[in-house]
């Protein structure tokens, strides 16, 4: 039996473990969570109260938050393509990375999509000051983490690399990387010409229209 991956393809989160699944080619039924599909959202409900996508079941097996699912992946699906390296310093680095790219990129970019859904009179200017400036200097560690190597956490692509797809995806429809960021932006654009990101961009290109600060036309 395949595992099933509940989320949905215009998910920032869910595109950084559908980059995992198609690195690998790795077998999976997804199950696409959305209002025309009300039994596939209870049944993710019933499996996760926290009601977060995305979650990976896998027989007896419930798999929940991003980096924990493509860690589950890599031992019990393995492939060509080692999202973790075995070398323990290098895994150290490679987590380390994963985890600024949720934290100090998607997490500031979803505080500024989050809040344009709000009602006008709810919304938190100063948040998004904060979130922007945020972002601001994530780019610029980036633009000096990345003038020496190709991918996040060396000469190969891994876990933080998956995560950095959807992030920087995002971030710079949110808040555009200056030019003078040039290795951001260099590697904004090796990670939107790999395959695996690549098929992910494209199945999310219908939901486009549901971008609440209106999704540009590009990429």
């Amino acid at each position: 039996m395949k595992p099933q991956l509940f989320a949905h393809p215009f998910s920032s989160y869910c595109q950084k473990v559908l980059v995992a699944l198609y690195e690998n080619d790795t077998p999976f039924e997804f199950r696409i969570l959305s209002q025309d599909a009300p039994e596939v959202e209870a049944e993710w409900a019933a499996l996760w109260p926290m009601k977060r996508m995305p979650l990976l079941k896998d027989g007896d097996e419930t798999v929940m938050e991003t980096t924990i699912i493509i860690e589950y992946l890599m031992l019990h699906y393995p492939g060509p393509v080692h999202l973790i390296p075995s070398d323990r310093k290098s895994a150290l680095k490679t987590r380390f990375m994963d985890r600024f790219f949720d934290n100090y990129v998607m997490t500031p970019m979803q505080k500024v999509v989050f809040n344009q859904i709000r009602p006008e009179e709810s919304r938190d200017p100063h948040g998004v000051d904060e979130a922007r400036t945020m972002l601001d200097m994530a780019y610029g560690f980036l633009d000096d983490a990345m003038a020496k190597t190709e991918w996040a956490a060396g000469d190969r692509f891994s876990l933080a690399d998956c995560a950095a797809a959807p992030s920087l995806f995002y971030a710079d429809w949110v808040h555009p990387i200056p030019e003078t960021f040039a290795n951001v932006r260099a590697y904004r654009a090796r990670l939107l010409a790999r395959p695996s990101f690549a098929r992910a961009v494209d199945e999310a290109r219908p939901y486009r229209h549901f971008f609440p600060l209106g999704a540009p036309d590009r990429d």
